[in-house]
Parts: C-alpha cells; structure tokens; sequence
C-alpha cells in the first residue's frame, strides 16, 4: 500500500484545500529548530492527534490486525466534542520536556513508547515502508498549520502560527502549535521552509504542488524595459 492509498478520502480533501490555499511566505521565514526528540520529548504529542473517519477505521484495523497483543483496538480512538482523535494516557515521571508547557494536560498519546516514539512510525519502519504510511496527516504535517477557508481570509492559509495568531489559542489555552518545540520561534534556528523540506515536499507530492519550489525559489527583480 501506499502512502496516499492508506488514505485516499482524506488526501483528497487535503489536495482540494492546497490547491487554493495562499502559502505565506512571510511566515515561512520564521526561525524554528529541527524536531530532537531528546529535547521535546515528543511535546505535540501529548493529547493525542484529531482524526478524520477514514484515519480513525484505518488505524483501529491496524491495531486489531498488527498490535492487538500490545493495544485494545476499541480504546485507541475516542470520540470528544471536536470529533474523534486518538485516545490519551497520563504521563509517567520522566516523560515530559523540563519546558513542557504549563497549560498542556501531562497526558501523552497512547502510540507513544516511554521514550516519546511512535508506535505507528515504528512499525511502519519494521515493515521497511515509508515512516509515515501508518500516520494520520496531521501528525506528520506539524508544525504546518492549513488555517481554513473563512478563518483567516476567504481562501485557506498554510502557514507557520505564531503566539500572536495561534488558532489554538482560546480562553486561557495559550495555543498549541506555537507552543511546540518544533513549532515556535526560536533566534537559534533557520528559516522554517528549510527545517520542515521533508514535511513540504511530503505535502507537495500527495497534492500535486510544489509547495516547497515556492517557498525555496529566488526572488527575481523585473526590469521592464521600454
């Protein structure tokens, strides 16, 4: 099976929002360090990620299929207010970032080992086919935010948020993206279109545009000429 053909609905939808998405640029320049998982400890992880149907039956036949001795495949997806996302379990002492933000539940993705790595990726490397195969879009996508059609502007947004804009932020929930190791700022690192390349290109290939190319290619000054 393929990348895309494990969730052909889902990309689907996603191909549709890209292709009229703005992609800004501006954001892109934001300075982010790559993901180092000894550093975060897997931070985004922690409640779980929102998936779509199709994600949700997918992942719960392959717990029943290839880790039903390891996980009860009617408790790893549960149903909330939002829709259905993976199911949660607390932290144990030594799981959490020292920096692990102060308005995140201490809860931790039930795919994540105690070392902060997910079981999906896992197993999909131990078949030796792409990383990501088993992994629901959103989780391999962050810290790319697609802010949707009428959120921000009449057409979507795919950007990189920031403390100011986070979509995330509600109440007295400080974001979450933004609040990410691999998601907010940091003077240290390089731009954000180069530390997440494999996420661009990821995206670009499944929805037919060099999201990328764009990000990347050199300004050109036009001359007109009389």
């Amino acid at each position: 099976m393929s990348f895309v053909a494990a969730f052909p609905e889902t990309v689907k939808i996603l191909a549709a929002q890209m292709s009229e998405a703005r992609v800004d640029h501006a954001a892109f320049e934001t300075l982010l360090r790559p993901c180092e998982l000894s550093r975060c400890k897997a931070t985004c992880c922690y409640d779980g990620v929102y998936v779509s149907d199709e994600e949700a039956g997918y992942i719960e036949d392959l717990v029943g299929d290839r880790l039903s001795d390891e996980m009860d495949a009617e408790a790893v997806i549960v149903c909330s207010g939002r829709g259905k996302k993976t199911a949660v379990r607390v932290a144990e002492e030594g799981e959490l970032a020292r920096d692990f933000p102060v308005h995140f539940a201490k809860t931790r993705c039930v795919f994540l080992d105690a070392g902060g790595y997910c079981g999906l990726q896992k197993l999909a490397m131990g078949d030796g086919v792409d990383p990501w195969q088993h992994k629901p879009l959103t989780c391999w996508m962050h810290p790319l935010v697609l802010v949707p059609a009428g959120r921000w502007e009449e057409r979507p947004v795919l950007t990189i948020v920031n403390a100011g804009n986070d979509p995330q932020r509600l109440g007295g929930y400080a974001g979450y993206a933004s609040c990410t190791h691999c998601g907010r700022e940091d003077e240290g690192g390089m731009p954000a279109w180069q530390v997440l390349e494999s996420e661009l290109r990821r995206l670009g290939e499944i929805c037919g545009r060099d999201v990328y190319g764009e990000l990347s290619a050199e300004e050109v000054d036009w001359v007109v000429s009389d």
